[in-house]
């Protein structure tokens, strides 16, 4: 979508425009529960790259509100996935990330498990009498793989990740994702913010021009080409000719054209950044690609997790546009995170009232929509006394 076409349509009352959600919901304990319970829990998330655990009995570890999942490789290569609690008096079996040549084995009573799960055996098993080994195995967790990462659901039968992408997926392929390596571990950062807000500013670029001055100095707004599918957006940044006057925007302009020859021309010349709902993105550059998630820690706190994959490349030039990427998108990270954090503290005040949605913050809307629908009390100008638990 461009501006001209933005301009072109007719112009709505301001009574008529969507609003943004009333600002009680982004600091309320029930909503940041339900908020897991019916949007977070049944939907897809991903734990890692399968890349990132590329031997027999490497595992990555994901959390998500009071839930642990791990996943790791087996003995025959394939991937799977378990909770991470012991079958025995639920303790927690990994932490992080690393590997289990053998066995998984539960630091409390060593409970001793197969890379599939089985339950292999316990201390003093003669105290147990009659157990029957079967029926304690770990408990598996749904899997999928998509774009060469490992995705799991905790509840609900959402459709597979590819079919949620659609047109989408096919986009992705010249990059060849899935065999991209990791370029740094997986990180996580506590930012001061209620999750909605952090995915609030993702799915929007309308505060790019004055929020991300040096993103605008290089690059024209996602929002002037825009695709998407139900549940996921995409929109492309496209180099500007007009080369940046700060040192590291500007090299970066000169040089990404030339390294990243493995690509079509035009994808040498964009970003694009992809958004799936409810808490996913995916930024995909010429020479690199990260995600992240938004994860709730709390209402008004938040987790942002993921980490950068790249082909492997060790030459010299690959190596210097890479830190260049990495020194601008840290500077934008920064920025997100100040400007969140201004709008978590304005959302205090008791004078504001939601204001008028632009039609370039129509994804944040269709995320709105999504919170209205599976919690409708999120609809109501102030919190309820009560909650529906139905």
């Amino acid at each position: 979508m461009t501006n001209r076409s933005v301009a072109k349509r007719a112009d709505p009352s301001p009574s008529s425009l969507p609003h943004a959600l009333p600002a009680w919901v982004y600091n309320h304990s029930e909503m940041t529960r339900l908020e897991l319970e019916r949007i977070l829990l049944p939907s897809w998330q991903i734990v890692c790259h399968v890349n990132s655990i590329p031997k027999v009995g490497d595992y990555e570890t994901f959390d998500l509100g009071p839930e642990s999942v791990m996943v790791l490789r087996d003995r025959d290569g394939s991937i799977r996935g378990f909770h991470n609690v012991c079958r025995h008096r639920g303790a927690r079996l990994l932490d992080g990330s690393g590997n289990c040549p053998a066995t998984i084995t539960c630091p409390y009573h060593g409970w001793t498990y197969r890379h599939d799960g089985g339950l292999i055996g316990m201390p003093v098993r003669e105290s147990f009498p009659g157990l029957d080994r079967a029926e304690h195995g770990l408990r598996p967790v749904r899997t999928d793989i998509a774009f060469g990462f490992v995705f799991v659901c905790l509840a609900g039968d959402p459709p597979p990740v590819s079919k949620v992408w659609g047109k989408l997926a096919e986009e992705l392929l010249p990059y060849r994702l899935e065999d991209m390596v990791p370029l740094e571990p997986i990180s996580q950062e506590t930012w001061n913010v209620d999750w909605k807000i952090a995915m609030d500013n993702y799915l929007e670029s309308y505060h790019v021009p004055i929020g991300h001055p040096g993103l605008y100095r290089m690059f024209t707004p996602d929002y002037e080409d825009q695709a998407s599918v139900p549940g996921v957006a995409r929109g492309i940044s496209w180099l500007r000719e007009k080369q940046s006057p700060r040192w590291s925007e500007g090299l970066y302009q000169r040089l990404i054209g030339r390294v990243t020859t493995h690509l079509p021309e035009d994808q040498r010349r964009s970003w694009r950044f992809y958004s799936a709902l409810p808490n996913l993105g995916i930024d995909v550059y010429p020479e690199r690609m990260d995600f992240f998630q938004v994860l709730p820690d709390g209402p008004g706190r938040c987790i942002v997790r993921g980490a950068v994959f790249g082909l492997p490349d060790e030459r010299r030039e690959m190596r210097a546009i890479r830190y260049l990427s990495s020194r601008i998108n840290t500077q934008v990270n920064d920025e997100d995170k100040w400007l969140c954090g201004r709008v978590q503290r304005g959302l205090a005040s008791g004078s504001y009232k939601p204001g008028p949605l632009s039609q370039l913050e129509r994804w944040m809307f269709e995320f709105h929509n999504l919170l209205r629908e599976r919690i409708p009390e999120s609809a109501l100008e102030s919190a309820p006394q009560q909650f529906n638990r139905d």
